[in-house]
């Protein structure tokens, strides 16, 4: 089966595996950072230990999110292109497409710009100061990021398989 002229089933089948796998990757490791290992070095490492250990945890789960993101990206805006399917974001009801779009670029923009040109920075010159402030700040701008992500997911599955809110 066709979609289009050019592309075939088994390549838009194939396309949007990669990009649920890339989904659950990338928004599966923010939940563990999230809900696991911030709130872990919070509780139980000493003020000393508590910026080395993140870096050296979180600089393993940045590379798996850099190549996520950049997976999950590629493979939706080719799904997009496959199925000519721009015109949603001219719709309401297609707003989980919206939210995916605007969270892909969120994510993008703090992994690739904001964490190597300023955030690296700030969170070094917080942590030796006020390290317990600096990792409930890093906490609570997870969970946001994640909340949004998981309305996101959920909205796109639903609305993916015919079931709009609104």
């Amino acid at each position: 089966m066709t979609i289009g002229r050019r592309f075939d089933m088994n390549e838009f089948v194939f396309t949007r595996v990669i990009h649920v796998l890339a989904v659950v990757l990338w928004i599966g490791g923010v939940a563990m950072v999230t809900t696991v290992l911030l709130p872990a070095i919070r509780a139980l490492a000493s003020d000393e230990e508590k910026l080395p250990l993140f870096e050296r945890i979180g600089f393993r789960f940045s590379l798996q999110a850099k190549v996520t993101t950049l997976l999950t990206g590629l493979s939706g805006f080719y799904m997009l292109h496959v199925l000519d399917a721009w015109s949603r974001y001219a719709e309401p009801r297609f707003w989980w497409i919206h939210a995916m779009t605007l969270v892909w670029v969120i994510f993008t923009l703090i992994l690739f710009v904001i964490e190597p040109l300023f955030m690296h920075r700030w969170v070094r010159n917080n942590a030796s100061q006020n390290p317990a402030r600096t990792f409930a700040k890093l906490q609570l701008m997870h969970v946001i990021l994640l909340r949004v992500s998981l309305v996101t997911i959920a909205g796109a599955v639903a609305g993916s398989h015919g079931w709009f809110w609104f």
